[in-house]
């Protein structure tokens, strides 16, 4: 099969990341003598400087983890919760039957650093300092911009100008930067300064250091600046009236980053691990369960059989995604019901031979299930579509995509044994202005709620949305084997899917893995604003061959075909223990991902 690249092997360490310059200092960071989790926060802080349409300080960041000492999997939640001034009734007071998808409304707590912190504290062991120092330099030095930011600049400039005047400091002030160009971020190098000097006047213990950074930020400097702009800024956003937001500095204050258990699930000799129900990681488990069953291997690789089954079982599972998945903190969520065989085995029975074009989420141990409102334009009832406005959802889809943004992903495995893998997003450049002197911009996952009170992800003060992130670690043998993930929104646990059975049942490396043609449904509520959804809608490479394409056509899936190496954005880490090596890949599409080792 062609790829790209060569699938990467080592015995020192790998690195696969959405950016290079990120790849190379992580690299930098394990030939230093870090360990795994010191060179993913480094890597993970020059994502922030160097892609920031796609994450930034004030995002949010899952990552899942094997740490070789502890020898177990850990997720660490970095998604931030709802303001306490924020909800249902709050939005409805102002009108709003949804929390927009840009400006300050839909901002929740920044997550990321936080992640990132207990990650250095209770697994890495660099300073502060020495994580930092990458993307101080990139921010004060300048980075080369890669074509997508100079688009979406570009695209913003007249609001930029008009009305998110601190993003045009920011961003404009040498105009459009041409891609290629130097650009540089002063205000965020200034920002990433003054918390290494909080941390190392904290004391010269490095946990001391490290708690002296979190509370910089989420007690210090930055969440004083925050409060002080959320509370007094008015800020247009898609709604087309200015607002002002609900995130306060006593929200950051009450934050912090926890450690949890994973979410997990066999898959032939194989164990999968995902973040609980706050996130969508659940969606990949209930395909795998769903799939056990099913012989793919025999179909062939990329056939209509393998195309249509995959997609009928993901229409399932993220229908039950709908109906069941929320903070499980504030909602019963069945998740053992949902991810058991026994389940599985009675959800199969709907995956057909044509393709399905009904909403259909089930009843785990009897419940019956409860799907969000209905986007404007669309009648979404359990068991089947009702008439849709689907020119309405078309436009709304497209004036919403204006200002959304997407993610970055990093995964390091080192000789060691630790690996992890992390999804940080949020904090775009094109979906809210930056605060006034720190650099970056507030997340804006708050729109990942809904507004129907009772539901499992309705809206709620100091909840997380059910979040798109979702970082994946899966072991062999009770050993750490695969760290992967993808950007993608919605389509991450399903992208992430296509590339782990194509690994694992269809024996391709990692790297081959990577740069099969990939595909997706957009048959369910897409989970950002406007929640556009295109029932038995498939999206595939147009490297697909015709006359799969024309098969599945046949079996009623509205096949849209994307642009060859459009689709699907996957990093992967490995671990070989026959063979004593380590491996990696790393996605070819938008030419910015790399994988680094030796």
């Amino acid at each position: 099969m062609f790829t790209t690249r060569p699938e990467l092997l080592g015995t020192y360490g790998m690195v696969s990341s959405t950016h290079w310059l990120a790849s190379a200092a992580a690299m930098a960071i394990l030939e230093r003598g870090g360990n795994a989790f010191d060179a993913a926060v480094a890597g993970g802080f020059v994502l922030q400087v160097v892609e920031p349409h796609l994450n930034g300080p004030g995002g949010e960041m899952p990552a899942i983890l094997w740490d070789g000492r502890r020898r177990k999997v850990e997720v660490i939640c970095g998604q931030g919760t709802a303001p306490r001034q924020a909800s249902i009734a709050a939005f409805e007071r102002l009108g709003l039957e949804a929390v927009p998808g840009d400006g300050l409304l839909p901002a929740c707590v920044p997550g990321a650093f936080g992640a990132w912190m207990l990650m250095l504290r209770d697994h890495g062991t660099l300073p502060v300092a020495e994580v930092l120092r990458y993307a101080i330099g990139y921010a004060d030095g300048g980075y080369p911009t890669v074509p997508a930011i100079s688009r979406w600049i570009h695209e913003m400039e007249p609001l930029f100008r008009e009305e998110w005047t601190e993003s045009a400091k920011v961003y404009l002030a040498d105009g459009v930067p041409p891609s290629g160009s130097l650009l540089r971020n002063p205000l965020l190098a200034a920002t990433y300064r003054r918390i290494v000097e909080e941390a190392e006047a904290a004391g010269g213990d490095r946990e001391r250091q490290v708690e002296g950074a979190r509370k910089a930020f989420y007690e210090g400097f930055v969440a004083e600046a925050i409060d002080r702009y959320v509370a007094e800024a008015e800020v247009m956003d898609i709604t087309g009236h200015r607002h002002r937001g609900f995130l306060r500095g006593e929200d950051l204050a009450a934050w912090h980053a926890a450690a949890e258990e994973p979410l997990t699930l066999d898959y032939r000799g194989y164990t999968v691990c995902k973040a609980a129900t706050w996130s969508q990681g659940a969606v990949f488990l209930q395909q795998l369960a769903l799939l056990e069953a099913f012989d793919l291997k025999r179909v062939g690789f990329l056939a209509a059989d393998h195309i249509h089954t995959v997609v009928e079982c993901a229409k399932l599972a993220l229908a039950d995604r709908e109906a069941w998945y929320g903070d499980p903190v504030f909602a019963t969520v069945p998740a053992p019901d949902l991810l058991s065989s026994a389940y599985a085995g009675g959800r199969r029975k709907f995956v057909g031979e044509r393709a399905s074009f009904e909403m259909r989420p089930g009843s785990p141990a009897g419940k019956q299930p409860r799907l969000p409102r209905a986007p404007a334009g669309l009648a979404l009832v359990p068991g089947h579509w009702g008439e849709a406005s689907l020119a309405l959802l078309e436009d709304g889809a497209r004036l919403a995509e204006r200002r959304v943004g997407d993610t970055c992903h990093i995964d390091v495995v080192d000789r060691h044994g630790n690996m992890v893998a992390c999804t940080p997003s949020g904090g775009w450049l094109q979906s809210s202005p930056c605060v006034p002197g720190l650099g970056f911009c507030l997340n804006t996952r708050g729109q990942q709620f809904n507004m129907t009170g009772g539901h499992p992800n309705a809206l709620q003060p100091g909840k997380r949305p059910r979040t798109t992130l979702s970082p994946s670690l899966a072991l062999r043998g009770d050993e750490p084997y695969l760290a992967f993930g993808t950007p993608g929104g919605d389509q991450q646990d399903q992208w992430s899917l296509s590339f782990f059975i194509a690994h694992v049942d269809f024996g391709l490396n990692v790297q081959e893995a990577i740069d099969a043609p990939m595909f997706h449904t957009t048959h369910v509520p897409s989970s950002f604003y406007p929640h556009a959804a295109f029932p038995g809608q498939l999206r595939a490479e147009d490297r697909l061959n015709p006359g799969v394409v024309a098969e599945l056509r046949r079996r009623g899936h509205d096949v849209k075909l994307q642009d060859a190496w459009s689709l699907g954005r996957l990093c992967a880490v490995g671990r070989d223990p026959e063979r004593g090596l380590l491996k990696a890949g790393a996605n070819p599409r938008l030419m910015q991902g790399y994988a680094v080792g030796r």
